[in-house]
């Protein structure tokens, strides 16, 4: 029998053994975070892939939440202000971790404790904040606040 699937807006993308779904409002800067990560990760000779932009298909399997890529949009990404470009993908990773991106003025300035996204079949993700303004490496913060986390 095959799992209720539900479709969300965000982007999803594994770093190492780690998955990751980008969440946010449209235009806060998902796809934009996930390229950079992505990028980076492999400039240092990491696994590192896109499953999904800008819809998600998730499941619970197994107890384990899994994010997919609707076929309509399979392997393409959006740059904002530039277009829609190609991008390898995985088909299916689990999620590990829910990235909030987020900009100046902090307000809250420290993100509150155990942050957790609802997910709609239950359950839920341990949110992690990442900055997206410009000059800030997206990957470093990343690895910064998830020591040991991503595989590598």
């Amino acid at each position: 029998m095959t799992p209720p699937t539900h479709n969300i807006h965000g982007t999803a993308m594994v770093l190492g053994t780690t998955g990751f779904l980008v969440i946010g409002p449209s235009g806060i800067g998902k796809s934009r975070l996930a390229l950079a990560c992505i990028s980076a990760a492999r400039q240092m000779g990491h696994f590192a892939a896109l499953i999904a932009d800008d819809r998600v298909d998730l499941s619970m399997e197994q107890g384990r939440i899994i994010a997919r890529c609707p076929a309509s949009i399979e392997g393409l990404i959006e740059i904002r202000g530039a277009g829609i470009a190609k991008l390898e993908t995985v088909p299916a990773a689990v999620m590990d971790w829910a990235v909030l991106p987020v900009g100046a003025p902090y307000d809250p300035r420290m993100p509150p404790e155990n942050e957790e996204l609802p997910l709609p079949f239950g359950g839920g993700l341990p949110i992690v904040r990442v900055p997206i303004e410009n000059g800030v490496h997206m990957l470093a913060a990343l690895r910064a606040l998830l020591p040991e986390k991503l595989g590598f």
